[in-house]
């Protein structure tokens, strides 16, 4: 059983480099899974009109999110926890295509036509994360 330590040689930042999901909780509660990106020691992810969030966060920015992954045939199990602030940003096509491009690939033309729409559309925004403290990978392997 793990104590918790951080596995060598695999940082906070090399963990949320990997194209997981994240699971947001907002005041509600309410949980969602998200797509994200780390990128400048916040995490970002794409909202619009489509979604309630960006009316959840006017009224309570304060969000806690976990992204966690666990490897049943090797009994690894980490997990990066955060809490802080999020608001609802400009659209930024080129962070957003980042963002798709980790869970979808390379290729913009072999997206489901859905994911491509929502980088043409004017209602789509980004939210911003900034945790409250830098992120902590934790080993919870079995």
């Amino acid at each position: 059983m793990s104590n918790g330590a951080v596995r060598a040689g695999l940082s906070a930042d090399e963990f949320l480099a990997r194209p997981l999901v994240a699971h947001l909780a907002t005041s509600g509660p309410t949980v969602r899974p998200i797509w994200f990106l780390w990128e400048e020691q916040a995490l970002w992810w794409i909202t619009g009109s489509y979604s309630r969030l960006p009316a959840r966060l006017a009224v309570d920015p304060d969000v806690a999110l976990v992204v966690d992954s666990c490897d049943l045939a090797t009994g690894e199990v980490l997990q990066v926890a955060l809490t802080g602030r999020a608001e609802v940003v400009d659209m930024d096509v080129e962070r957003a295509r980042r963002k798709l491009t980790r869970y979808l690939g390379a290729d913009p033309g072999r997206w489901p036509e859905r994911f491509r729409a929502v980088l043409r559309s004017p209602d789509t925004r980004l939210v911003r994360m900034d945790p409250r403290r830098p992120p902590a990978l934790v080993d919870l392997s079995f």
